[in-house]
């Protein structure tokens, strides 16, 4: 792409225009319309299917209820509105990873429609309108080698909800940001693992451009391929820039649906875009449809965990948390989970004060040991009550910051209790005797003429080194800003003659 289309896309000449359509694997035991188990990750080539999901002549499928169930789950949490009446249909399209020659979807009446997720950007709210939340069956797999492919139907019919949004994005950040706080309500509902890399959560995003204050869409591109929430953004980026190049040089832009290569950093051609009618929608006759009861609506909407935001705002009001340390928290709900283990384990009189600590030890220290040994909070071998014991320690003066950190690493690696590890090292309490550390202090002048003469001279940093002897003499059982404040009062003294 030439270079003077960089960052055309901000430019004010054309609006973008983005809406996605994201696809999620439910966290079902079974598949959408058969008993075959969704638990396939790492299983054999074919080896969890039956004769509905390989789409056998004469087998008749059997709706999944929890599927149904997690759609409108996250209906509900999306702020959508859920119809007494849905229904299933057939989407008919020939392609190799079809087992039945057409995919059981639903078209004109949806699980849901009309819902919205606010994102903030740049300091504001923005709504992002939902078209609909779907249910369908997702398809097999195509294995592509040199000269042949092959065909993997262990996920065919697992229950795929789709969620589609209205075209109310206006820049790849807010694509970004929309398809992160979409990812944390579905963990959070549990309906979905949310692992893009995986392949469970998907997007394919429609781009369009339009001159700034012109209201009609503008001819739009799918793209695909996008396995992350960078690969998105990049995408969406090149995409705009790719049409807004195009427009200027009086080219025509073509519906189409384009793959992105991440290689590459480029989109490429796939085919061109489908129109509706082409997928020959009609009900599907070998199911019932569908009749929603408002008190089986409301028992969903009262069994909604506590949903991003409302937690963000909890651990910011009760906790007293900082803006960054709450949103972190938040983010990736495991970790926050965690946080709340810790709060559990902690009995103490002031809330606010344990909960700062319990953060920053958490995305500090915590978070540095699990990168270090490249594993997740799940997996953590420090348990959270190992966590609040540490703090325990810490609050009551037993051990100072140094050695809580040398008895977390330790407490880590072998899973044992902060409070055994200070009593098997003899670990003693902090010296806060000021007469004590006087004479230390009084020590580490005598013996370190140098510094002490620098210091006076006007080197600040030969006080560093200084606290870090007296620290070294006292075996990191003095608190270093005591030590700090009684050396500088030694040091300021006016030299005897």
């Amino acid at each position: 792409m030439p270079a003077e289309t960089q960052d055309a896309y901000i430019e004010t000449d054309f609006e973008i225009v983005i809406g996605l359509e994201v696809h999620s694997q439910l966290l079902t035991k079974s598949k959408m319309f058969c008993t075959c188990s969704t638990g396939y990750a790492n299983a054999a080539p074919n080896t969890h299917v039956c004769p509905v999901c390989m789409g056998m002549p004469g087998v008749l499928p059997v709706i999944n209820r929890q599927a149904i169930a997690y759609t409108i789950m996250t209906a509900l949490a999306l702020n959508c509105n859920i119809p007494a009446y849905s229904k299933f249909d057939r989407k008919n399209y020939p392609y190799p990873d079809l087992m039945k020659g057409y995919q059981i979807s639903q078209y004109d009446i949806p699980l849901s429609k009309d819902g919205y997720l606010p994102i903030e950007h740049n300091g504001q709210t923005r709504k992002i309108g939902i078209t609909r939340v779907h249910l369908e069956e997702d398809t097999a797999r195509l294995l592509h080698h040199d000269s042949y492919s092959l065909i993997d139907v262990n996920r065919s019919g697992t229950p795929l909800m789709e969620i589609v949004s209205e075209p109310d994005m206006r820049s790849p950040e807010e694509a970004r940001l929309y398809m992160q706080k979409l990812r944390e309500i579905l963990v959070y509902l549990g309906v979905s693992s949310g692992r893009m890399e995986e392949g469970s959560l998907r997007c394919d995003a429609n781009i369009s451009i339009r001159p700034r204050g012109q209201q009609e869409l503008g001819v739009k591109t799918e793209i695909k391929n996008m396995n992350s929430f960078r690969s998105v953004e990049r995408a969406l980026e090149y995409e705009a820039q790719r049409q807004i190049a195009m427009a200027r040089a009086g080219e025509t832009i073509h519906q189409e649906t384009r793959g992105w290569v991440e290689t590459r950093g480029i989109t490429v051609p796939q085919r061109s875009k489908e129109q509706a009618h082409d997928y020959r929608y009609f009900p599907e006759p070998d199911l019932p449809p569908l009749l929603i009861s408002p008190a089986w609506v409301e028992e969903l909407r009262a069994a909604l965990p506590e949903l991003p935001d409302a937690r963000l705002a909890r651990y910011r009001s009760e906790f007293g948390l900082s803006a960054q340390d709450a949103n972190v928290l938040t983010e990736e709900k495991a970790l926050g989970d965690y946080f709340e283990q810790v709060m559990a384990a902690s009995n103490v009189s002031d809330s606010k004060a344990r909960a700062k600590a319990a953060s920053n030890w958490l995305l500090s220290e915590v978070v540095r040991l699990l990168k270090a040994n490249a594993i997740t909070i799940q997996s953590c071998p420090l348990s959270p009550a190992s966590l609040a014991n540490l703090l325990d320690l810490l609050d009551k003066g037993r051990i100072n910051g140094t050695q809580a950190k040398e008895v977390l690493d330790e407490a880590f690696a072998t899973g044992e209790l902060p409070a055994a590890i200070v009593e098997k090292r003899g670990l003693k309490p902090p010296i806060s005797d000021q007469g004590e550390l006087n004479r230390v202090i009084e020590g580490v002048i005598t013996n370190n003429p140098k510094s002490v003469n620098d210091y006076r001279a006007g080197k600040i940093n030969a006080l560093q080194y200084l606290v870090g002897q007296v620290m070294k003499q006292t075996r990191g059982q003095a608190k270093a800003e005591i030590v700090q404040k009684l050396l500088k009062a030694q040091l300021d003294e006016a030299p005897s003659t």
